[in-house]
């Protein structure tokens, strides 16, 4: 199999490229003779192939994943072998991708091959933090356990997913709305008006005079609006799509006012539980870091932990080189140098995770609940501002008429 890897040479020099290995413990072994420490190992999957195809066209969902995990622990505490769990397993099993991947992992471990390593070839439904602490289960015989850690800190994950859609659900939708309707009151309602007033000569209000304008240049370059709306947004799409641009764009998201904070929140809590995971199952921070690292679809977040994990190879531990980086509250900097001295890292960070989780969920419901007024209030001011453009032109012909 090939892989992708990130590397440290003796002199600080940080090196990347591919290797084709049995296992990661073989790419390891590779570099280690080679004179170099491992940071990040990852599956190579080409950008053309029939399992990226798959993986894209019937998405494994989370739920799936949890369940799989759930099930599996429980055959194997039932006294079953790991084969044939997981053959029991694949006939209830109804998205192709991940039955599939079960297909592979099973004929991988009949070739001899551990569960763990089975799974790692299929990092589209199987993650490497997951990977790595099955692979720890099983050299510890607690194999079972480990599935039910992995299962409940996905269950957490999806927890505080749904949180964030909710909050943004009902926004989205309402801010849709009113592009809408203010598309149509000022394409199709306020032209017809305007033929109407200039048959009539009347002498109109202010605030009807500026609308009928804006109706007017809408509508007749309404074309260039279109082209220019689509220019825009594809060259925003082009930045958000480079390394800089989705940096700055996630880093934009942290500083919203409330949906910013519950972000942080949200992304310390994920760190801090994957942390307390991989810490619990027996690995050490060197290990544990580019795993969390790997797994974060945060760039601002992957940057914060980079940076720590630099620091913490030159010895420093894990709490200083957070209190260096703004990233990282004063709480938690706090609790890991706690953890740290009293050797309960794992507890240590799993409160905080904890704490901040329920934080977050507590912002999110008083964002819930100071959206809804304020979209509503926004929507009636601007529909209100159309209507009364019109009635107190009625009200204006009227008043010459009579």
């Amino acid at each position: 199999m090939v892989y992708q890897y990130i590397a440290c040479s003796e002199s600080g020099e940080i090196v990347k490229g591919k290797l084709t290995a049995s296992s990661e413990e073989a790419v390891n072994d590779m570099l280690s003779y080679a004179g170099y420490r491992l940071i990040n190992l990852r599956p190579d999957v080409p950008f053309l192939s029939l399992e990226r195809l798959t993986g894209q066209l019937f998405p494994v969902k989370p739920a799936e994943i949890i369940l799989f995990y759930r099930q599996l622990a429980l055959l194997l505490e039932s006294g079953i072998n790991v084969v044939t769990s997981l053959e029991l397993l694949q006939e209830q099993v109804t998205n192709r991708t991940l039955k599939k991947a079960m297909v592979d992992v099973v004929s991988d471990l009949r070739s001899g091959n551990q569960l763990s390593a089975a799974m790692t070839k299929h990092p589209e439904v199987f993650s490497p933090l997951s990977c790595r602490t099955l692979s720890i289960g099983e050299q510890t015989g607690g194999l079972e356990q480990m599935l039910r850690q992995i299962a409940d800190y996905m269950e957490k994950e999806v927890a505080t997913n749904k949180g964030i859609k909710s909050a943004l659900t009902y926004p989205i939708i309402a801010a849709v709305v009113t592009v809408i309707v203010v598309g149509v009151l000022m394409f199709f309602v306020l032209p017809a008006f305007n033929d109407l007033y200039g048959s009539l000569g009347a002498e109109l209000p202010a605030i009807t005079r500026m609308m009928l304008d804006v109706s007017v240049i809408l509508s007749n370059n309404l074309l260039y609006i279109l082209l220019g709306i689509l220019l825009a947004g594809g060259m925003v799409l082009v930045y958000i799509k480079t390394t800089e641009g989705r940096y700055n764009l996630e880093r934009l998201m942290f500083r919203i006012p409330i949906m910013g904070r519950v972000r942080h929140l949200n992304e310390l809590a994920r760190c801090c539980r994957s942390i307390s995971l991989l810490f619990a199952a027996g690995l050490p921070l060197t290990e544990i870091m580019p795993l969390v690292i790997q797994g974060c679809n945060n760039r601002v977040t992957s940057q914060a932990l980079y940076e720590v994990q630099q620091d913490m190879l030159k010895g420093e531990g894990l709490s200083r080189p957070m209190s260096k980086n703004a990233f990282f509250l004063p709480m938690i900097v706090q609790m890991v140098k706690v953890g740290e001295e009293t050797g309960n890292l794992d507890a240590s960070l799993l409160a905080i995770a904890e704490n901040y989780e329920s934080e977050a969920q507590d912002k999110t419901k008083s964002l819930i609940g100071m959206i809804q007024p304020t979209m509503t209030l926004v929507i009636a001011a601007v529909i209100g501002v159309i209507a009364l453009s019109m009635v107190s032109a009625m009200y204006s012909i009227y008043g010459q008429a009579f």
